[in-house]
């Protein structure tokens, strides 16, 4: 017998990832040799189809001001002058990979992230992406788009974005309520989104996406109606749903934040159903982890045909064998192995200055972890996945014994060889997808043993 949706809050109140990756950031280790990175990243260059372009992430960590609910790599400060000096040591760092490529490089996709891409001047904006597209072609179909602050988002900024390119802009909106905004340091008027939203409208852009929290200090069921409403007054061509993650002992900023004022599981299960609801009464469709697109927007037909994919980036259409991160924090990822580059702002400048890429933590795949990265992506991105001979004998001992406790709950049908997400499911995305986590399963049993063994009480699963 199914539980009800208020017992599954508390049943699978846990921190899981959003599996942008797979093995997901806690697996990796230090990289203490770039010699390895460097070698695998010129063979993975060179066998791969290269005019199927490859995709850029680009960091750019500076913010004029603190939100304490952002658990991102930033730099707070209102010195404008780093910004010449960290746009020099990020296309330093581009030439530094493509001295390892054979052959300039084809552009499919780029996306400018942060902190805050529009802490930058337009023409500095112009020059770091003409630094990029300098030594590159671009691919027929590619794709450029950027971060944005309602804030400090200006028409001049959209305009030499677009000439640069792009046509999708994300802004954070988070929540509209001043009361909240308040409370997590972010005081952003809905004027000042709609200027920008119309704004990027106005200057060519073709997808404008908002970005929404659930969760945040104060917010009740009424506080997130009206902050919904009032963003689908603009009607942004997709929206980025995310639940707020209280992690105070990683992020330090989130100590600031009063914890006795978050929503119990079951209060903030009951906002997201309540969110999922208002988006879907107006247009939208529930597309995947946390995010909603209008029928018009590729995402959509994306998520229609089955090409949707996921990434460092979050939902795109565009699938490249190969993404390379530049900046603060930048994750690269090539099919066959991740890498981070340092969090250190000081060590980054050196690094790249002797000549050496960034990165400081990284993963190389085994056939393993091929596999069921497949499956995590299929589930995440079609919310369907096919079990065949790969990894039988990890599916049976690790899988399948989860796949049966979620469809006990109603959460995914296991029909033969095909295991497919329901409707009942889909706030619980993400713990279908750490159904196929091997190396987060293996560890929650190791610590169950441990503690067994130790005479604690033995871990358990809470919301």
């Amino acid at each position: 017998m199914f539980l009800m949706q208020t017992d599954l809050s508390t049943k699978y109140n846990v921190p899981v990832p959003r599996y942008t990756s797979y093995p997901t950031v806690p697996v990796w280790k230090d990289m203490h040799d770039p010699e390895a990175w460097k070698t695998g990243i010129s063979q993975q260059i060179t066998e791969a189809d290269w005019q199927k372009g490859i995709s850029l992430y680009i960091h750019l960590p500076f913010c004029e001001s603190l939100c304490i609910y952002c658990g991102c790599t930033k730099r707070i400060t209102t010195n404008h002058s780093v910004e010449e000096e960290y746009i020099r040591a990020v296309l330093a760092e581009w030439r530094l990979y493509l001295d390892l490529m054979p052959h300039p490089p084809v552009i499919r996709e780029l996306h400018l992230g942060g902190g805050t891409p529009t802490f930058f001047s337009p023409g500095n904006l112009t020059h770091l992406i003409k630094g990029i597209l300098d030594k590159a072609t671009l691919h027929p179909s590619y794709s450029f788009s950027v971060e944005g602050h309602p804030n400090n988002t200006t028409r001049a900024h959209l305009d030499a974005l677009y000439q640069s390119g792009f046509r999708r802009i994300s802004y954070g909106v988070q929540d509209l309520n001043v009361e909240v905004q308040q409370l997590i340091h972010r005081i952003q008027p809905f004027e000042n989104v709609q200027k920008a939203t119309d704004e990027a409208r106005s200057a060519g852009f073709s997808s404008v996406n908002f970005d929404l929290i659930y969760g945040l200090p104060a917010q009740d069921r009424d506080r997130l109606q009206y902050s919904i409403q009032r963003s689908l007054q603009l009607r942004p061509d997709r929206v980025a749903f995310y639940s707020y993650a209280h992690i105070p002992e990683v992020s330090c900023s989130q100590r600031l934040i009063d914890s006795s004022l978050l929503p119990s599981p079951a209060q903030k299960l009951e906002l997201y159903r309540h969110g999922r609801s208002l988006f879907m009464d107006a247009g939208y469709t529930d597309i995947g982890m946390d995010h909603f697109a209008l029928p018009a927007d590729e995402l959509y037909l994306a998520w229609k045909d089955g090409s949707l994919h996921r990434n460092f980036m979050g939902y795109t259409v565009q699938k490249s064998s190969i993404l390379l991160g530049l900046g603060l924090s930048a994750i690269s990822d090539t099919g066959y192995a991740f890498a981070q580059n340092t969090k250190s702002l000081k060590e980054y400048y050196r690094t790249i200055a002797s000549g050496e890429p960034a990165v400081r933590k990284g993963y190389f795949l085994q056939e393993e972890d091929k596999t069921f990265r497949r499956h995590i992506l299929d589930i995440a991105c079609k919310g369907h996945t096919t079990l065949d001979r790969s990894g039988e004998a990890q599916l049976k001992e690790w899988t399948l014994p989860v796949l049966r406790s979620l469809e006990q709950d109603g959460l995914v049908r296991v029909e033969g060889n095909e295991v497919s997400l329901t409707a009942d499911g889909r706030p619980f995305l993400r713990h279908v997808c750490k159904a196929f986590d091997l190396h987060l399963l293996r560890t929650e049993r190791a610590r169950l043993a441990k503690d067994n063994f130790c005479g604690r009480p033995a871990y358990a699963s809470s919301l």
